[in-house]
């Protein structure tokens, strides 16, 4: 099972200012962790939604939205991509993150067997060369 981990925003994130050394070592450490026990797919922080936009969707309209945007607390900060057997490992694992403060979330990523018949065979072929190159 894989699982998206997402690492909500605050003030600090949206404004660009980055995690002291102390943070950034102690996450270092605890990546390393998760790379060795075969968790992490991947991970990585993200910029400030300043650098982001968003495009809204109505029937064939696109309005492009530029960032910054207002809502802290509904943005993201950075994400790991875990692959576990459950969600309750994923938790375990979370538990052990050198977060002092702040909100994550969990959520189980779609496998293309999830879908059914309802999925092309070609769209799940892409997936598994996709899954080849992730390693």
């Amino acid at each position: 099972m894989r699982f998206m981990v997402l690492v909500k925003a605050n003030k600090d994130s949206e404004a660009g200012v980055l995690p002291d050394e102390k943070i950034l070592t102690a996450m270092g450490k605890f990546n390393i962790e998760l790379e060795k026990a075969g968790v992490m797919l991947a991970g990585e922080g993200l910029q400030a939604s300043s650098k982001g936009a968003r495009v809204r969707f109505s029937g064939n309209k696109r309005t492009v939205i530029d960032g910054p945007f207002a809502e802290t607390k509904e943005l993201i900060a950075g994400f790991w991509l875990w692959e576990v057997k459950s969600l309750s490992e994923a938790i375990e694992w979370l538990k052990r993150a050198p977060f002092q403060e702040g909100e994550v979330e969990i959520r189980q990523v779609f496998e293309p067997d999830d879908f059914g018949e309802a999925l092309k065979p070609e769209f799940k072929e892409q997936e598994k060369r996709l899954r080849a190159k992730r390693g």
